[in-house]
């Protein structure tokens, strides 16, 4: 695991990167502003998701306990039709695994999941989301932008998370202060043609009965 630092104001904001889910504890530390975990996209199955039909990808919007992403994740898959394949199988886990990873982390016992296929310009301008905290995968299409701002502009340095790898991101609501400065986007695609296929999951700390 290394631990990428930029100085800004007398503040040193650093991004861990991490090559293994025991190294994504970096991002609970005081400074760390995100994690990035550099697993390359699922061998094997980047090719199939890139091909798929648009409205044969998994989508969905749920608040769920921990134990119930896979059940989900395979139901939102049989509702969009998504073919019965070993790839379509090995998403399901990949999903599920990053979701108990995350959740351990975050020590949340429920889950907000989000698949989501995008083709227009979703979210395009450098933010903090008003959470406490969210992991992101770009399974197809171009990842999460991010960078480092102190006054609200947009980043003079722009830096793109790689398809298939993970970025856990800091929200406004994350209790250290004060806030990091690290903003983040969903890249432009609007007009291109591209479709990007994402994973986003946040941690529930005071749902009652999750499904």
């Amino acid at each position: 695991m290394t631990l990428l630092r930029e100085r800004v104001k007398d503040a040193a904001i650093g991004v861990a990167v991490a090559d293994e889910p025991a190294d994504l504890q970096a991002f609970l530390k005081p400074g760390c502003a995100a994690a990035i975990w550099r697993r390359q996209a699922l061998k094997g199955v980047q090719a199939w998701i890139d091909a798929i039909d648009l409205d044969r990808l998994p989508q969905g919007r749920i608040i769920l306990s921990r134990d119930r992403v896979r059940q989900t994740v395979t139901e939102l898959c049989e509702s969009a039709r998504t073919p019965l394949t070993p790839e379509r199988e090995q998403l399901i886990g990949d999903i599920t695994a990053l979701s108990e990873i995350f959740a351990d982390l975050m020590q949340a016992r429920a889950l907000r999941l989000r698949l989501q296929a995008v083709t227009s310009n979703a979210c395009r301008k450098f933010h903090v989301d008003a959470i406490t905290a969210r992991l992101v995968c770009t399974y197809r299409g171009t990842g999460t932008q991010y960078g480092i701002s102190t006054d609200g502009s947009d980043p003079s340095r722009i830096f793109t998370v790689p398809t298939g790898a993970r970025i856990l991101l800091r929200g406004s609501l994350w209790p250290e202060k004060p806030a990091c400065g690290l903003l983040h986007r969903s890249p432009p695609i609007e007009g291109t043609g591209e479709t990007r296929f994402v994973l986003v999951l946040d941690p529930i700390f005071d749902a009652e009965d999750p499904e």
